[in-house]
């Protein structure tokens, strides 16, 4: 079936290393570019070359999330001034549409957010998302939709780096490009290696124990989505992890640019495929995964576990806990965001 079209929107996403960029014009991108947030003319070049594919049409929109202030107020101006169009900022310009249940005050990354939103908008039950960059986090969406938080944790490097800036002895590891996966023997035989095994498997480590505790929060085994430089190299032989998604992130700035300039058809949207979500539950099925690009990591397939894409009958939070109206009957403390 072909999917519907969307007023074109570049996404772009500024994290604290790479600036990604997308094209959409529907549900999912036709063109993703990851560069050095370092390179910032790169960045300002492909993006004015990937808008000529799109400014000519109606309503074309450029938005940009960013968890890298400086870098993302110098590519934002130069943007105004080289494509002569409107850029949109999450969240500073339009909201993420994602519920949230979180201790007052609390300001999750936009790029948390964001994940969230595209998780919850493609797969309409709960689940985990883990973002593996420079941060590993790792974060629960109840079965309505809700952000509950999660884990924040060193990635990869920044713990290689933090082992050598932090002992006398143990020597600086580079990694250029994805990190690899440990081969050979389980145990490292010399420091380098061991140094390796400790981050590399600490980390698939910690994601399973957390996953595990939400589930048991949550009584239900939620599906767990993963995304970020180092996820395919972290999860890519995991069955823990049902698919590896490297533009999440952009996947929720094209979502939020949607439900900002076209609310009404968004609303549409939402509602077929929640219905679409609906019905492949009940018929025992888990919803359809993301669709990626040639280049990207293809979906994986599915594993069964005893509660397998969770949402079981007798979850009472999906049944009596409400979060539509923003409040909370059972005082459980949420706090809600009136405007996602």
């Amino acid at each position: 079936m072909q999917k519907p079209q969307q007023p074109p929107v570049l996404a772009i996403q500024v994290g604290n290393t790479r600036i990604k960029l997308a094209v959409f014009r529907t549900d999912d991108p036709e063109e993703a570019v990851f560069l050095s947030k370092d390179d910032l003319s790169a960045a300002v070049e492909k993006a004015a070359s990937m808008y000529e594919s799109i400014g000519a049409e109606a309503d074309a929109s450029v938005v940009v999330a960013s968890v890298h202030p400086k870098i993302s107020t110098a590519l934002v101006g130069a943007l105004r001034d080289q494509l002569a169009c409107e850029v949109y900022e999450v969240p500073t310009d339009m909201p993420v549409p994602i519920g949230v249940c979180l201790s007052p005050g609390a300001k999750p990354g936009v790029d948390r957010l964001l994940n969230a939103a595209a998780a919850w908008d493609k797969l309409r039950q709960a689940c985990v998302v883990v973002d593996a960059g420079t941060c590993i986090t790792v974060d629960f969406i109840d079965g309505e939709g809700v952000f509950h938080g999660g884990a924040i944790a060193p990635g990869l490097r920044m713990q290689l780096k933090a082992l050598h800036e932090y002992t006398a002895a143990l020597p600086a590891i580079e990694v250029d490009g994805m990190f690899e996966a440990p081969s050979g023997t389980a145990w490292g035989a010399d420091t380098r290696e061991a140094m390796v095994r400790g981050v590399y498997h600490g980390a698939r480590g910690l994601v399973w124990r957390l996953v595990e505790k939400y589930a048991e929060e949550y009584g239900a085994f939620p599906v767990v989505i993963a995304t970020g430089g180092d996820s395919a190299s972290l999860f890519a032989d995991d069955e823990l992890v049902t698919q590896i998604v490297p533009d999440l992130v952009l996947r929720g700035v094209a979502i939020a640019a949607r439900h900002a300039l076209e609310p009404d058809a968004a609303e549409q949207r939402d509602l077929e495929s929640a219905s679409d979500a609906t019905r492949a539950l009940r018929q025992g099925f888990g919803h359809e995964g993301f669709s990626l690009l040639p280049s990207q990591t293809e979906p994986k397939p599915a594993t069964r576990r005893d509660t397998q894409h969770g949402l079981t009958e007798d979850h009472n939070h999906d049944h009596n806990h409400s979060h539509d109206d923003g409040g909370c009957g059972d005082g459980c403390g949420c706090g809600h965001d009136d405007d996602a």
